[in-house]
């Protein structure tokens, strides 16, 4: 049974918490550079694993997934890339079953077939 509270605030905790997320392919490269189990990935190896991106491209993305709180870090302001090197980050765990269905979509579609009930 849902609550009358629950009701008016417009969440319903009785279904599964699901977010829609879309990527784009700056960002899935970064996230699949980091791997999405939490660990910590120094700046200077992320850096070093994106390989040819551009600075400004590079700082653009990771600022990106920063601001939306899909990557955390140990360092608030990432100007320069000499910051991106100093600094250590790691993909937030609140996000990662959501951000690993964004990675394969086709994997999710798999598991939402799977949980559809007959009757």
């Amino acid at each position: 049974m849902i609550s009358c509270a629950t009701l008016a605030a417009g969440v319903d905790r009785s279904l599964p918490m699901h977010r829609e997320i879309n990527l784009s392919g700056g960002e899935i490269t970064f996230l699949k550079t980091m791997g999405l189990s939490g660990a910590p990935v120094y700046g200077k190896l992320l850096v070093e694993r994106i390989g040819e991106m551009e600075s400004a491209e590079f700082l653009d993305e990771l600022n990106g997934l920063i601001s939306v709180g899909y990557v955390l870090s140990d360092k608030v302001s990432l100007r320069t890339m000499e910051d991106v090197k100093r600094a250590v980050f790691r993909v937030n765990a609140s996000y990662a079953r959501d951000l690993r269905d964004a990675l394969t979509p086709g994997r999710r579609r798999e598991r939402e077939g799977r949980r559809r009930r007959r009757g």
